[in-house]
């Protein structure tokens, strides 16, 4: 029977390996180089959609970024709370912004992309000192479980706004009748994805079984908490699919208020 004996670098490897950021020959660069990508675009397109103003509501369709609209001036008012004179949407992108950013997934995310902290296994740190996440502004990262909180609240609206969809104007009138529409299934779907990303969350999962010694003795929170931790195995999946579900979903009701695309109805 032959066995395998690790092989002990050299002297002359391990200070080549000092020298260099990687004796790796795979394209290690390539997840970090595209994590970059798709969390600039993101942040980019978010950035515009959020300030324009404009064109984020079609009836019965309302852009995620936009709700629950709790400004006077909305062009379709979840609750008319007060006079806002900027975008609606910065009183409620915060929410769902900061868990995202304070994400555990997400930081691991964007430490290796933008920090090279590290950038990849056995690929040498963009940083000489390492502190974690123990200094101003990472300490902020603390605050992820109550971003989780208001995040949920923001969800639940995003719910309601999917079975609104379900209500269309009647032509030349003020009633309504039922209906469903292509708009409708993109805001069903994007409600969907953005709960599995936020109850597959690691906050979720503490909530449902932290803070107890034995989880047997609890079997309802048990049961809970199991199912969360099943959602939990897939949360790096449900995080990229809602971030581009969301982008999505604004960018039609966007193409549809605009005059670009006509939205297909069932019934």
């Amino acid at each position: 029977m032959s066995e395998q004996v690790a092989t002990v670098p050299t002297t002359r490897a391990r200070g080549l390996y000092q020298q260099v950021a990687t004796l790796r020959k795979d394209a290690w660069w390539v997840e970090p180089a595209l994590t970059v990508t798709m969390l600039t675009t993101f942040i980019v397109y978010t950035t515009w959609a959020a300030l324009v103003n404009v064109h984020y509501f079609v009836d019965p369709y309302l852009s995620p970024f936009y709700s629950p609209c709790l400004s006077t001036n909305c062009a379709h008012p979840t609750f008319a709370l007060f006079n806002w004179p900027l975008s609606p949407a910065m009183l409620i992108l915060w929410a769902p912004a900061g868990f995202r950013l304070t994400c555990y997934y997400y930081r691991k995310a964007y430490y290796r992309s933008f920090w090279l902290s590290p950038p990849a296994c056995a690929v040498r740190d963009g940083h000489k000192v390492y502190s974690g996440e123990t200094r101003f502004p990472l300490l902020f990262q603390n605050l992820h479980r109550y971003f989780f909180y208001f995040a949920t609240i923001v969800v639940l609206f995003l719910w309601w706004d999917a079975l609104k969809a379900f209500r269309f104007p009647v032509p030349g009138s003020h009633a309504y009748t039922f209906g469903m529409g292509v708009g409708t299934l993109v805001l069903l779907a994007n409600a969907a994805l953005l709960s599995l990303y936020s109850f597959s969350c690691h906050s979720c999962r503490h909530l449902c079984g932290g803070g107890l010694d034995v989880l047997s003795r609890s079997p309802g929170r048990l049961k809970l908490w199991q199912k969360v931790s099943r959602l939990n195995e897939n949360h790096m999946l449900f995080a990229w699919i809602s971030l581009i579900g969301v982008m999505i979903t604004d960018l039609y009701v966007r193409l549809l208020s605009m005059g670009y695309i006509t939205d297909l109805r069932f019934f």
